[in-house]
């Protein structure tokens, strides 16, 4: 038995078993004497079969210089947050982010520990999308006139209050010009609905438009989706140009800005000043003609003062700012929008609605609308689906729960004593109640950590991608 088996506690051991993270132990030699449950899946291997194997017995893709737990035997030195792409002794191929450690005693290295989370189904949906807009990158680069993958204009916008004016506005002003843009709203204000209409009016509007959400993708995979990557650059990187080079002579959209990570953020500032892009592992770079349009789901000012924004960052991309009112400041535009959305899902649910009723409409109009439009939007679709055929109008009781229950109106402290403000005061449907209590939790925790998703899902206990999820099955 190694030295490092002998000091293992049933403990320690147990515990590590639980956590929803990975954990493979290796001795000194490179021998496995401790894989969870959780990297077995990740691995898509048998725990039985893996204790007692050497790192290439299991995964003989691995060399000395690309496995993080024998690099961390042979030099002492930790490894934080490394993408690793590998091929398991079954052929299936892994992507994960790892974390590895040597772990020393007197002074000598007696093993390594690697936590690893899993992204290998996110690393192939980014796969397939970046490979999409490659084809239609080659199939556009020697085409005139080519049309974009756009589908609004100004002309779809509605709204009428003041404030939206003013904001659309400078929207239509904007388009005439080549400078950066700035949107600046709530979740749900129509940010990329406004960045489409620039585009569109804009005399980019033949070229491609493209649209990426910086908060949607792991920070470690985002610099290559930025940029692109060259053949070995890393572990399974292939020639790939990012979406700077797809969008030549177009307008790449970036949302959610704020949540791009700060060192990316600075190259990111290079290629706006330069007008070059270099490709991760490359060593040339090359001009790209690319109009920015940025966006952000809470103000600069918050975004600079919790240092999740640099402020050349910000001055470089402030150039134009359209600030898009939250729908709470626009309630003369809350009738318009239901009766936009009546005719739109008439349509999709071949029936012949005619309205809503004066009690949901006096609701609508004292709602909070954390949502904004796009939860108006889902308030109306989820309303066409409870109508039966023959009704025209949407009732209180067609709507989803958060318009028929009384709010929850918790403390950001809230404790499990406050349990009884959870209990119903009548008898009501179950899941429809838990899934109000989720939102509202969720919701009130990401108000606390100032929309900041990594922290929210820390301080939830849940993963970043199964926050995101809720965030849009919630219209958070």
């Amino acid at each position: 038995m190694s030295e490092l088996a002998a000091i293992w506690s049933n403990e320690f051991e147990w515990l590590l078993s639980i956590i929803n993270v990975g954990v493979h132990m290796v001795d000194k030699k490179g021998t496995t004497v401790f894989f969870n449950e959780t990297m077995a899946e990740i691995d898509g291997l048998d725990r039985e079969d893996v204790i007692g194997k050497s790192v290439f017995d299991l995964f003989p893709s691995l060399t000395n210089e690309s496995s993080t737990l024998i690099r961390a035997l042979r030099t002492g030195k930790e490894t934080v947050d490394k993408v690793q792409t590998y091929m398991n002794m079954k052929g299936k191929q892994i992507t994960s982010i790892n974390s590895t450690y040597p772990l020393f005693r007197d002074g000598e290295i007696i093993g390594a520990v690697e936590l690893a989370e899993d992204i290998t189904r996110i690393v192939q949906l980014n796969d397939q999308v970046l490979d999409l807009r490659q084809q239609l990158y080659k199939k556009t680069t020697h085409k005139k006139n080519s049309r974009n993958d756009t589908q609004y204009h100004f002309s779809d916008i509605i709204g009428q209050s003041p404030l939206f004016q003013q904001a659309l506005t400078r929207a239509k002003r904007a388009a005439r010009t080549q400078s950066p843009v700035l949107i600046c709203g709530p979740t749900g204000t129509g940010k990329e609905l406004i960045a489409q209409s620039i585009h569109n009016a804009s005399i980019r509007r033949d070229k491609p438009f493209i649209a990426q959400n910086c908060a949607a993708v792991p920070r470690e995979l985002m610099e290559g989706l930025l940029f692109g990557t060259t053949k070995g650059a890393f572990t399974g990187a292939i020639d790939r140009p990012g979406i700077f080079e797809q969008a030549d002579g177009g307008t790449l959209f970036l949302d959610e800005i704020n949540s791009l990570d700060i060192m990316l953020q600075a190259k990111l500032l290079r290629v706006l000043q330069d007008g070059r892009v270099r490709r991760v592992g490359g060593s040339t770079e090359q001009e790209v003609n690319v109009r920015i349009v940025a966006a952000m789901n809470i103000g600069p000012q918050e975004a600079l003062a919790n240092n999740i924004l640099r402020s050349d960052l910000f001055f470089r991309l402030n150039v134009v700012n359209i600030e898009l009112p939250p729908l709470t400041k626009r309630k003369e535009d809350i009738e318009l929008l239901i009766h936009h959305f009546i005719e739109k899902f008439n349509q999709t649910f071949a029936m012949k609605v005619t309205g809503v009723s004066n009690e949901v409409m006096e609701t609508f109009l004292h709602y909070s609308w954390p949502g904004n439009i796009r939860e108006l939007r889902h308030a109306i679709e989820s309303a066409f689906n409870m109508l039966e055929e023959n009704e025209e109008t949407i009732r209180l009781h067609h709507l989803p729960p958060q318009f028929t229950e009384k709010p929850l109106d918790l403390e950001p402290a809230a404790t499990i004593e406050r349990a009884d403000a959870f209990l119903p005061s009548h008898p009501m449907h179950l899941p429809s109640y838990m899934e109000t209590i989720e939102r509202n939790i969720i919701d009130d925790a990401l108000r606390r950590y100032k929309g900041n998703v990594s922290k929210t899902a820390e301080a939830l206990g849940i993963k970043r991608q199964a926050l995101q999820y809720k965030l849009k099955k919630f219209n958070l």
